[in-house]
């Protein structure tokens, strides 16, 4: 008797045990710079501007928001880590990021992201 694929490979629809985290950078229509970390930057920046349900307070109301960086990071611990870096950086520095597209040794993926 012939085995189904998942019981040869296992359970194909279990999500991923250890998804890739991103840290993303949006610009407010003030100009402001918002940085967050998900799983998922598409529905996150989906959410922020209300197409989903559960965007962040600080960005209701200012829209437009224009994605502007996002960064694969290995896992949620070190994703934290970046984003709080960010966070505490000034506006000059967190420019020199969008526009080097580098942040240490991470890429901007941006692009893998936009519509």
């Amino acid at each position: 008797m012939a085995q189904s694929i998942t019981a040869k490979t296992g359970n194909t629809h279990q999500p991923n045990v250890n998804p890739p985290w991103y840290l993303y950078m949006v610009e407010n229509k003030l100009g402001q710079i918002y940085t967050g970390i998900t799983t998922d930057p598409k529905r996150r920046i989906a959410q922020h501007r209300g197409l989903l349900k559960g965007g962040a307070k600080a960005l209701k109301g200012k829209s437009p928001l224009i994605l502007r960086a996002v960064f694969e990071v290995a896992d949620k611990a070190q994703a934290a880590k970046l984003e709080h870096a960010v966070k505490q950086m000034s506006r000059p520095q967190k420019n020199g990021i969008i526009q080097q597209k580098q942040l240490n040794d991470l890429l901007c993926i941006k692009s893998a992201f936009e519509e």
